[in-house]
């Protein structure tokens, strides 16, 4: 029995994605090794989101190959796909896969291991692909699992490679949908988390919306939560909101990516709103759902962005008054039309603006924390720590933590009445609305 171990950089797709191929592996009689230094195989599951995300690919593939010189080495995801003819010469690989043929990664370390012959196999995407049916029902937290339903992306913004990288939009059919989180479901877990690539265009190729796949969750015994993962402004239309909120088990905390809140560099960024749609959108959506949150990505360091622009959009940031901000610099892409920019920003100045942008969502993290004091609200409990916290999450994904007055006892996968008491800095403390445990 062969010992497989993985690697995983990137998004909550990735991730998914890596289960499925545990998954797959297991099926297939390997034991996941624990420690990837006792493998007899690595899959390294890379992301090509940034130029820093390549290098720490690269870089634990050579430590890799380093450490285990007689291991099968898989290296596949984003990078690869995207930036072929480096990958092709990569020689600490001994298998080399793209974004696609995910489901023959079990036959390829097989044949590898048997008899030590290099396999490259980036196929290129085509318009007649259709959505790869990778599953997984098995999750190390076994109270929240994420279901990838979308891959792809037709929008081609001028800083992103991943068009190049996943190819375009692809929507899961809603009998796998079903399939898989019945079984999901069957293995109790309460949370279903939607997840894609581009995933406000779920369905657009096979005339569905992410309402439907939406309330087909909730239709399935066992689903307590229904999660989604970030989401394009542009998508989010009334209607979908209006079913959205039909839904119980919804919970209302939305990732609205946002990426600049300057009118300038959202145009120069080939964004499809401005920010006055997407501050539109954050005012209808707190209409639909008072008790709702948002999250956000928000790049720093655009080309040609003035120091105007910058504080343009630290300003909207701070108006919006977001949960959390995810906040880096601009990362140049070779074979994007933001790389041939002219006005390129210094590293210095993308620091100091990073600090800037990071000072302000902090700012808005505290006051949404703040404003939460003396809410009570439904927790879905994951984990303790040691003896002294149970951790879960709101509906709006706020991180809650209580006492544990019983340290024997685990609140794990239990939904419970927790009204909260204080705030930290980047979580709430609260207690039980009662003492039965």
């Amino acid at each position: 029995m062969y010992k497989i171990s993985f690697v995983t950089f990137g998004c909550k797709v990735n991730q998914y994605e890596t289960e499925c191929m545990k998954s797959q592996f297991r099926d297939a009689g390997f034991v996941i090794a624990e420690k990837v230094l006792s493998a007899d195989a690595v899959v390294i599951n890379s992301c090509t989101v940034t130029a820093s995300g390549d290098s720490r690919t690269l870089t634990a593939l050579r430590k890799l190959r380093k450490a285990l010189p007689d291991a099968v080495i898989a290296l596949t995801g984003c990078y690869p796909q995207a930036n072929r003819e480096e990958a092709e010469k990569i020689e600490e690989a001994d298998i080399i896969v793209g974004t696609k043929d995910r489901g023959a990664m079990v036959k390829l370390v097989a044949g590898c291991l048997r008899d030590r012959s290099r396999i490259v196999q980036l196929s290129d995407y085509t318009d007649g692909d259709v959505f790869e049916p990778l599953r997984c029902t098995e999750f190390d937290n076994n109270t929240r699992a994420f279901v990838k339903i979308q891959d792809g992306c037709n929008q081609f913004c001028s800083y992103c490679m991943i068009p190049y990288a996943r190819g375009h939009c692809r929507s899961k059919s809603m009998d796998l949908l079903y399939d898989e989180v019945k079984a999901i479901a069957a293995g109790g877990v309460k949370e279903i988390v939607l997840s894609g690539i581009n995933l406000a265009f779920y369905g657009s190729d096979i005339e569905r919306d992410l309402a439907d796949a939406v309330e087909l969750c909730a239709n399935t015994k066992g689903v307590e939560r229904i999660r989604l993962g970030s989401l394009e402004p542009e998508r989010m239309s009334g209607t979908l909101l209006r079913r959205l909120a039909a839904v119980p088990q919804f919970c209302p905390q939305f990732h609205l990516s946002l990426q600049s809140g300057c009118e300038k560099t959202l145009r120069a960024m080939n964004r499809k709103y401005t920010a006055a749609e997407y501050l539109a959108l954050t005012e209808h959506i707190r209409g639909v759902f008072p008790e709702c949150s948002f999250t956000t990505d928000v790049m720093v360091g655009f080309p040609q962005e003035t120091g105007e622009d910058h504080r343009e959009s630290v300003d909207f940031v701070k108006k919006i008054g977001f949960s959390k901000v995810h906040v880096f610099r601009y990362s140049r892409r070779k074979g994007t039309k933001a790389d041939q920019m002219n006005g390129h920003i210094p590293d210095m100045v993308k620091t100091q603006r990073w600090q800037e942008m990071t000072a302000a969502a902090e700012e808005t993290r505290e006051g949404y924390l703040r404003s939460l004091v003396g809410r009570t609200v439904p927790v879905l409990f994951e984990r303790e720590n040691s003896t002294e916290f149970h951790h879960g999450y709101a509906p709006d994904y706020t991180l809650v933590k209580i006492y544990r007055k019983f340290p024997e006892k685990s609140l794990r996968n239990q939904i419970r009445s927790v009204i909260i008491e204080e705030y930290g800095h980047d979580c709430c403390f609260g207690s039980l609305v009662t003492d039965q445990y």
